[in-house]
């Protein structure tokens, strides 16, 4: 087979096969019995399968489901302890990846969360170095309110790219950060940055999205929230709290961690009903913003997969 961009000839186990959709849409059971059939290595693709103790709220595969087939990127780090950083995770998978390939297995990628994802297709991280003097004097304007982080970039870079999305707080946090960090315009930062190879350049992707009809994955996101609830999301709360995470840590910010944080700290008004509810909503608009990624931001070729149309046939799944 040869490679479509760099016409070099591959072997199937220089192949990564990508299996992703929106939360709640069905990709643990499609990809455990596509990996179990090959023998198969998944490297989960989940910003927080990546934590340990935080297992309900993320829906991650149960310990029968993690013997059964190998997994890698699961239960890393220490919700409480030193956030994992992107490039953290892409060391990782890389070794996961390299070690399965020495071993002749084929390699899933299962997940839906975009940066993660497309670590796998582009350069995600760059090569400047964050001093911590820089990441205090940033942290402090970040408590001072967006508003101060936006003025401060912009007296040292009153034209900034356009690509840089200003009305998104933490893409101008992180700009900030190597402005100062680097003393170089972002301009040329983002050109150094764009001609970065990838980490994983060297594999031929083939990717499958996996969706339903909204209706179909709303319903699956109100029966996963209700069983979430009555499996001891409340009580897994409370345990990382007890342990020590930081409410403001990506992890707790992040759906599901995030409303029932909330409804702890108010008084838990409205009792379990409303908590469902608020996590309900907030699962809907992450499968929204969710869709809207895999469509603009994947990469072609990709093949699209509506569960609601039948179980597929696994033989054929990543068919050219």
């Amino acid at each position: 087979m040869i490679h479509p961009e760099n016409g070099k000839r591959i072997t199937e186990n220089r192949v990564l096969h990508v299996l992703t959709g929106p939360t709640a849409v069905g990709k643990t059971a499609l990809a455990l019995e596509w990996a179990e059939r090959r023998g198969a290595l998944i490297v989960s693709c989940d910003s927080l399968l990546l934590y340990r103790g935080m297992d309900i709220g993320t829906a991650k595969p149960t310990r029968a489901e993690l013997e059964r087939v190998p997994h890698a990127c699961v239960d890393l780090a220490d919700p409480a302890g030193k956030p994992y950083s992107i490039g953290d995770y892409i060391a990782a998978a890389r070794r996961a990846v390299d070690d399965a390939v020495a071993q002749g297995r084929p390699v899933l990628v299962a997940g839906g969360s975009g940066f993660y994802l497309k670590c796998f297709y582009a350069p995600v991280t760059d090569a400047v170095e964050i001093p911590q003097a820089v990441r205090d004097e940033v942290g402090a304007l970040q408590k001072a309110g967006p508003a101060a982080a936006l003025r401060r970039l912009r007296e040292l870079e009153p034209y900034p790219p356009a690509k840089l999305d200003l009305n998104n707080p933490i893409r101008v946090l992180k700009a900030l950060e190597r402005r100062l960090a680097s003393g170089r315009p972002l301009a040329e930062l983002l050109a150094e940055f764009e001609a970065r190879p990838g980490a994983f350049d060297d594999f031929e992707k083939r990717t499958v999205v996996l969706t339903r009809p909204p209706e179909s994955l709303e319903r699956r996101i109100r029966l996963r929230v209700d069983l979430m609830l009555r499996d001891g999301l409340v009580e897994e709360v409370k345990r990382l709290l007890a342990a020590g995470i930081n409410p403001d840590s990506p992890a707790a910010l992040a759906t599901g961690y995030r409303e029932t944080l909330d409804w702890l700290r108010d008084g838990e008004p409205g009792g379990p009903a409303a908590l469902a509810e608020s996590i309900a909503l907030a699962t809907r608009r992450l499968a929204a913003k969710q869709r809207k990624w895999f469509r603009t931001q994947l990469p072609d070729p990709k093949r699209t997969v509506d569960l609601d149309a039948g179980t597929p046939d696994c033989d054929t799944l990543f068919a050219d």
